[in-house]
């Protein structure tokens, strides 16, 4: 029977191994070309994240407290988040921790559309990170935080690829 640290560092190993196949299957969204239709030219469209948040922004006027699902369409694993603060986490906890812009997930102006396979990539990995922080941390002893957890950043750095390259040893 195994103990609960080599559970815990199986589960681990199994976790960077799926972070870096997940890498090896997420393509750079300046050169996917996704449902797109044969008409529509491959060069990448100019895409201001800013103008589009600011867009966004003023579309939710007055409904930035209401929970995303009621003022968005197709919100499947942030409910309950108001609307103000889900713009701010995709900026933040997404685009900021994996590189990247909104366009990364999304289609600019079609926000709810399922076009492209990152954005379901993106919730399952969110998915990962409750079960890690909500289940998997509480169980490792004598760790500094009472509340440790892990987001995006812990493991993409700002690169869609997971950070795996270790640093050289000191001498």
């Amino acid at each position: 029977m195994q103990s609960k640290w080599q559970r815990i560092a199986a589960f681990f190993a199994i976790f960077v191994f799926v972070c870096f196949g997940l890498s090896l299957m997420i393509s750079d969204s300046r050169f996917e070309t996704s449902k797109v239709s044969a008409q529509t030219s491959p060069t990448p469209v100019e895409f201001s994240q800013t103008e589009a948040l600011a867009k966004l922004r003023e579309q939710i006027k007055g409904k930035e407290n209401e929970p995303a699902e009621k003022v968005f369409k197709n919100i499947q694993s942030l409910k309950g988040v108001p609307a103000g603060r889900l713009l701010a986490i995709m900026q933040m906890g997404y685009a900021r921790s994996l590189g990247v812009d909104c366009t990364h997930c999304h289609v600019p102006d079609k926000w709810e559309a399922e076009d492209k396979n990152t954005k379901q990539i993106a919730r399952e990995m969110s998915a990962m990170v409750v079960k890690i922080n909500s289940e998997l941390l509480k169980g490792i002893k004598n760790l500094k935080s009472v509340t440790p957890t892990i987001n995006c950043t812990t493991c993409h750095r700002g690169e869609v690829k997971p950070a795996l390259n270790l640093p050289m040893p000191k001498n």
